[in-house]
């Protein structure tokens, strides 16, 4: 099978609003995580990426014009041992205690479904790398209505064990722009993955909309040592609008 190219995937489409990309870099060396929020709304545009530890978290760039953060302020990135969550929600907390609670990724999230922003109902999408003595492996989730119809959650987890050196598997909320805005279907997409985190954030940042992209996360995940680094990149800035 072919593998698609992450960028012309970003490309070709204004608006993926958030997405998550889970694989291995090219030399076979890393995990790679990487995840990216869009904007179409002043209060969905107002926020930045901030390290929270050896985490994630946004907040708003101007609190001033923070009109509702329920949707907006999260934890999008979590780490419990050798595991690191990437979600586009507060489900990373879900997912962070159910599984220190010895629930499984799949059961931590069955108490949760997709967003209550009608009439768009914006899917909750999650990703986990574990990594182990002898490799890594990462799973990532969707939960979204019925077409549209938010009677019914439709709940689809796709795992991938020792994954392939220069692949990855990408997965976004939304298939284009739109009004109500169209959910993701189908499963994760096979994309190859190329060049160290330098270039490889350059890639998804430059690939993205100019328009519409708020900020970005990337992180390589040392398979032999644990070791990892990570790139935030922000269209306002790294730092917060003074009060």
């Amino acid at each position: 099978m072919a593998l698609l190219s992450l960028e012309q995937e970003l490309k070709s489409n204004s608006y993926p609003g958030r997405g998550i990309v889970l694989g291995r870099s090219a030399d076979g060396r890393y995990a790679v995580a990487a995840y990216f929020i869009m904007g179409r709304s002043e209060n969905s545009r107002n926020r930045i990426f901030v390290a929270d530890g050896d985490g994630l978290r946004t907040q708003a760039y101007d609190e001033s014009k923070c009109s509702d953060p329920s949707l907006i302020i999260y934890a999008p990135v979590r780490v419990l041992g050798n595991k690191t969550i990437v979600t586009n929600g507060d489900q990373t907390d879900t997912i962070y205690e159910g599984m220190d609670r010895q629930f499984t990724f799949e059961q931590s999230l069955r108490s949760r479904k997709f967003e209550p922003d009608a009439p768009n109902y914006t899917p909750r999408i999650s990703g986990i790398i574990r990594c182990e003595k002898d490799g890594f492996n990462y799973a990532l989730s969707i939960l979204k209505s019925a077409d549209g119809n938010p009677d019914s959650c439709r709940r689809f987890t796709f795992s991938y064990e020792n994954p392939l050196a220069g692949q990855g598997h990408f997965i976004h909320t939304y298939v284009g722009d739109g009004n109500p805005l169209p959910s993701f279907t189908g499963e994760p997409k096979t994309v190859g993955i190329e060049g160290d985190i330098d270039s490889f954030t350059d890639m998804l940042w430059t690939s993205l909309n100019a328009d519409n992209k708020i900020s970005l996360f990337v992180r390589f995940i040392d398979t032999a040592d644990g070791s990892t680094e990570t790139r935030i990149v922000n269209r306002f800035g790294d730092t917060p609008k003074a009060d």
